[in-house]
């Protein structure tokens, strides 16, 4: 038998059986469905800009949905009348011949031909396209936009925002990308019948392991030397005093004298510290377990927090990473006296305004329904404190104290949720420990070992304070920095 009479045979049940309204659906919904794919992605290819991310779920989900439901509808509906036929006893034993004499049937025959070529193309690149776009930043934070709006802010302002959500979140690999995806589908219910959090909880349990994620561009054993600091704070006076405080930080790292430094003890090249901690966000830390220069293991325990029974049973026990520390490297929410200082430093609030410190801070620690009543009230409060009680800087410098009102209401919309119930303090920062316990969570003089060891406390473990909230730091103009 020749090719083209096996090719004849096999068409035949595909033929007859094919005219039903169910495939032609399907091949109606498909052929749609494609070409409009076809030709968004022409037009992305040669004229587009960014793909909105409303945009982005009907071309490159609903519509690849759809291109697939057609596919599967054409076999669907061939079975559906093949049962029909067999139950009604009109099922042919030879199914009608096809003649490919006929031009009719040969053009026909071409187009199914070409049809299929192009929906496996069309299919692959969907398929592609689909993932591609839900690991993009405007799908994780924009398509979900009341929910996911307090994290997409404080990413957009933060120091990884050109490292896209999937490089943290998922990284590399399979696996993590699998059960992400699994993830979505539980997050995609909780969005659409409104069972998510208020807040968003940190997802600490959830994390892929720091040496996964972060380390690929982070090495902190590589951390070598200290860190010279200068930073400035501004006190809530008339004149808005700068105080500078300069440090130098005992960054660490492993060198030849062994592990030294912050980074050297905490994360150094074998596993030496794990803890248990009792809360969800890992503030609470009853247990300290060390592994010391001599191989030797050291267990330092709480005397604030005993290790009940109960404490016990709900603590969970973490071999400490990056994360520990660094617990916001990208979705950073400032307090208020912090946000107004980094503003003044920047040069978005100018000093020169009276009080300037003092009352901003007031106006953004107050309580608001929400965002467009804080930022009319923050509107309102400066102007009418400066129109009031400095009327000839409200005269003379009123540029500044409409750029002031701007930059306290932005301060605020960058940190302050209502709607998410996200406020100030909302989520601790584990750096440092200036706004927050964080390092005082484990250095806090009460981890005490067996053998009568404690878990420093003192301030030059970790730096060494070259000045401390000074208006004209002598180190400073020793350097000629200032």
């Amino acid at each position: 038998m020749q090719l083209r009479e096996r090719i004849a045979l096999w068409a035949r049940p595909t033929v007859y059986l094919g005219r039903n309204p169910v495939t032609l659906l399907g091949a109606v919904l498909t052929t749609s469905a494609g070409l409009t794919l076809l030709t968004f992605w022409t037009f992305e290819l040669f004229g587009g800009g960014p793909v909105h991310p409303y945009a982005g779920i009907i071309f490159f989900l609903i519509l690849p949905t759809i291109f697939v439901a057609g596919l599967t509808m054409m076999p669907a509906g061939a079975l559906w009348r093949r049962r029909k036929l067999r139950l009604a006893g009109q099922l042919p034993d030879i199914y009608p011949k096809i003649d490919f004499r006929d031009s009719l049937l040969r053009r026909a025959s071409a187009l199914v031909a070409v049809a299929t070529f192009l929906n496996v193309a069309i299919l692959g690149t969907a398929t592609y396209r689909g993932v591609q776009y839900m690991d993009s930043v405007s799908f994780c934070g924009q398509v979900c936009h009341s929910v996911m709006e307090p994290e997409y802010t404080a990413y957009r302002n933060s120091p990884h925002s050109r490292v896209s959500c999937t490089g943290c979140h998922i990284g590399p690999g399979a696996p993590w990308f699998v059960r992400s995806k699994l993830s979505g589908v539980r997050q995609v219910f909780a969005v659409t019948f409104g069972t998510f959090s208020r807040p968003i909880p940190t997802p600490v349990r959830e994390l892929r392991p720091a040496r996964e994620t972060c380390e690929q561009c982070h090495w902190p054993q590589k951390f070598y030397g200290d860190k010279f600091l200068v930073r400035t704070k501004y006190a809530e006076d008339e004149a808005n005093t700068p105080l500078t405080t300069v440090l130098v930080l005992k960054i660490g790292g492993r060198t030849w004298q062994g592990a030294v430094g912050i980074h050297g003890r905490h994360l150094d090249t074998i596993e030496r510290i794990s803890y248990l901690a009792t809360d969800d966000r890992r503030q609470v830390i009853p247990k300290v377990t060390y592994v010391d220069d001599n191989g030797q293991t050291v267990e330092y325990i709480s005397s604030e927090v005993p290790l009940t029974p109960e404490v016990l049973a709900r603590a969970e026990t973490r071999q400490m990473d990056c994360m520990d520390c660094h617990n916001r490297p990208t979705h950073i929410f400032r307090m208020p006296e912090r946000g107004v200082d980094e503003a003044i430093a920047a040069g978005r609030i100018s000093p020169q305004l009276p009080y300037i410190k003092k009352k901003a801070v007031e106006l953004l620690r107050a309580d608001y329904s929400d965002r467009a009543t804080a930022a009319a009230r923050i509107a309102a409060g400066l102007t009418e404190f400066y129109r009031t009680s400095y009327p000839d800087t409200y005269k003379s410098h009123r540029p500044l104290v409409e750029m002031a009102v701007q930059s306290v209401q932005e301060i605020y919309a960058r940190n302050v949720f209502p709607g998410m119930y996200i406020s100030w303090g909302t989520y601790p920062d584990n750096v440092g420990h200036q706004d927050f316990l964080g390092c005082f969570r484990c250095h806090d003089g009460s981890h005490t070992s067996k053998d009568g060891r404690v878990i420093t406390q003192e301030c030059t473990a970790c730096h060494t304070i070259l000045a401390m909230e000074e208006a004209s730091p002598k180190i400073l103009q020793d350097m000629g920095l200032r």
